[in-house]
């Protein structure tokens, strides 16, 4: 198996409300199958599926699917980039979890809920800066 993630589906009670968080932070769908929502990320596609659709295409009830305690990271160009990020959360219907400060390895982030409860950390990284024009991230940066 090659080192990389191609998808991250998110199972949604709503998904058109939870793109509609998606879209009001910018971020912009790409055409796809009815009943399937999807942003095209850098070398990854997020996709929003209804938790019963989701659980079926598994085999498993629905129950089953519960909570992973995980987070989704994005990481900004700088400490700007994270306040601007966490900026837009509630507006677009999110919930803030820890909002953006400095943190011990001498970065600086937030994190928050979208409204599914997804958990999402918004960090600058000063040893990991993001690759020009395209903001690949690397760890330890490119």
């Amino acid at each position: 198996m090659e080192q990389r993630i191609s998808l991250i589906t998110l199972g949604v009670a709503d998904a058109n409300a939870a793109a509609a968080f998606y879209d009001a932070l910018g971020w912009r769908r790409v055409e796809t199958e009815e009943g399937i929502i999807a942003y095209d990320l850098l070398g990854q596609t997020l996709g929003l599926y209804p938790l019963a659709k989701l659980a079926e295409d598994i085999g498993i009830d629905v129950a089953r699917l519960g909570r992973g305690a995980m987070t989704l990271g994005y990481n900004a160009r700088d400490r700007a980039g994270v306040d601007d990020v966490m900026g837009r959360v509630e507006a677009a219907g999110g919930t803030v979890l820890k909002p953006p400060q400095e943190v011990f390895w001498g970065g600086y982030h937030g994190y928050f809920n979208d409204p599914e409860g997804h958990v999402w950390e918004v960090a600058h990284n000063p040893f990991s800066p993001l690759r020009d024009g395209d903001g690949a991230f690397r760890w330890m940066g490119y």
